[in-house]
């Protein structure tokens, strides 16, 4: 797994990227607060058989920020022009948290592109109260308040796995730049029912997985998603919450190395 950079057309700035492997194209997109790091278990596994491109997303990691007041549909742009620079045509996509949000995007608005998308721990259509909650959240963020406890709180149990997973994390929350999260956090806030509509025009293979215990990325909305989609498929994971890439290594990697063998044309399973 090496880590580079490139720099971007359009006033982009600058990418930074691990890649991984040969074979055909996998790219992976974190949530608010990683960085591409975060895939490390997913990246060693996938690049046995695939060419992984793990992403840093604007602001987080080697990547420059984008404008402050920025929505999702201009980290979607975002990423469209760093699979140009980096000559990626067809893919399959992946995207955590924001980074679901990113993937139903970018599969939505480019569909061409996209031979299937996988949605970890994605957020869909939040509730009134949710919504409040991570809108007041965002308002603190952006005002200066920076609590890595809270999140860790809600994103990991007690289990060793999980305070293991859970150490990690917590070194790149807080090293993480605050104006790069503080814009990637608000357009998250806002940004679950974006491309909510549009669902239902995904055509190629979709996998919504999630933990049992998120209380934000709920199995509700995976199973939403899947169902709303053409070709969709909802996985939960029993006994886990938000970073359940990192604390149910081998279950997501088998349900991700499953969705990769899935023919790209596939009558309704959902």
């Amino acid at each position: 797994m090496t880590l580079k950079t490139l720099q971007l057309s359009e006033g982009y700035g600058q990418l930074g990227y691990r890649e991984a492997g040969e074979g055909d194209i996998v790219v992976l997109i974190h949530g608010v607060g990683m960085q591409s790091a975060a895939w490390g278990p997913q990246i060693d596994a996938l690049s046995k058989t695939h060419h992984v491109f793990a992403l840093d997303m604007p602001g987080h990691g080697l990547t420059s920020h984008l404008p402050e007041g920025a929505q999702v549909c201009d980290y979607v742009r975002w990423l469209r022009t760093a699979l140009q620079a980096l000559n990626l045509q067809k893919i399959s996509l992946a995207g955590h948290s924001m980074g679901a949000l990113i993937a139903v995007g970018f599969t939505v608005t480019y569909p061409d592109m996209v031979e299937r998308v996988a949605l970890l721990n994605g957020v869909y259509r939040r509730d009134p109260d949710a919504r409040a909650a991570v809108e007041d959240r965002a308002a603190q963020i952006r005002a200066g308040a920076f609590d890595v406890a809270t999140p860790l709180s809600r994103w990991f149990g007690d289990s060793p796995a999980e305070q293991d997973a859970r150490d990690q994390v917590a070194e790149w929350l807080g090293s993480v730049d605050h104006a790069g999260y503080a814009t990637a956090y608000t357009a998250f806030s806002r940004g679950d029912t974006y491309y909510a509509d549009h669902v239902s025009g995904i055509e190629c293979p979709l996998l919504a997985l999630t933990g049992e215990g998120d209380p934000n990325s709920t199995p509700a909305m995976s199973r939403a998603m899947a169902q709303a989609a053409q070709n969709g498929h909802a996985v939960i994971v029993a006994g886990h919450r938000h970073m359940v890439n990192l604390t149910a290594v081998d279950t997501v990697n088998h349900e991700l190395e499953t969705w990769l063998s899935t023919p790209c044309a596939l009558s309704r399973t959902a």
